[in-house]
């Protein structure tokens, strides 16, 4: 599998190339990718379905310069910046039995880091359809694109995140897993008492990477730059709904 550890600057590259990414294994130009990533501002994501109106306060964004953007995975509405590692997951689906089904692939990935973590001491759990938790508050939200080969396969993982923000800038989201009860931003979401760099250790160990460095390639580099500018900061993409 790829390894790539690489943060774009601006939120919109880094959105880009997990597409790019996607389209690479899709097409059969490798067995599979594993890229880390987190952002050094803060921003916004909306999933590919989600109407922006329903889950942001945009009005908060506005007067606070946090950009809005829609990635191509589904899912729910984060809010993302420094202390929220993220790591894309792109894998053919023939790799397991298990990815062929939405409930199959989400067991399968998250089972495997909630392995990863109780070997560390860290007793994870998964939670709802996509979430990871430690006592019932989630550290861990993930997201999935699916396609006739391979699923994308998105994660956060919030070590050092300013959880008091989020509520500032996301609405209390229109579907909600059933253990969280009803609870607010503040008291249903955590950070995981790991550093980022053994949280990378972590999933390596959980899908049996080795972290070989090999980037990204000045063609791939150039087709992200497109990507961002022509897709990622369109509005006719962010807000098509």
């Amino acid at each position: 599998m790829r390894y790539i550890d690489y943060s774009f600057r601006y939120p919109a590259e880094n959105l880009a190339c997990d597409e790019i990414l996607s389209d690479l294994v899709e097409r059969g130009g490798c067995d599979g990718v594993l890229r880390f990533w987190e952002s050094s501002i803060y921003f916004v994501v909306v999933g590919v379905s989600q109407v922006v109106r329903q889950e942001v306060y945009e009005h908060h964004c506005r007067e606070d310069g946090v950009r809005i953007f829609r990635r191509c995975s589904a899912g729910g509405t984060v809010l993302q910046g420094p202390g929220c590692l993220n790591f894309t997951l792109v894998l053919p689906r023939l790799n397991a039995p298990e990815l062929q089904t939405i409930r199959g692939s989400y067991c399968y990935i998250l089972g495997r880091l909630v392995d990863s973590l109780q070997r560390r001491g860290v007793l994870a759990q998964h939670q709802g359809i996509s979430d990871l938790a430690i006592q019932g508050m989630k550290f861990s939200g993930n997201a999935q694109r699916r396609r006739r080969h391979s699923i994308l396969h998105h994660g956060t993982l919030l070590y050092s995140f300013d959880t008091t923000l989020i509520s500032r800038y996301l609405r209390e989201p229109t579907e909600q897993p059933g253990y969280r009860v009803g609870r607010s931003h503040e008291k249903f979401v955590t950070n995981i008492p790991l550093g980022r760099d053994v949280l990378k250790e972590v999933v390596c160990e959980a899908f049996e990477v080795v972290p070989c460095e090999k980037g990204l390639s000045r063609k791939e580099m150039n087709e992200v730059h497109v990507l961002a500018e022509e897709k990622y900061l369109s509005r006719e993409w962010i807000f098509r709904r």
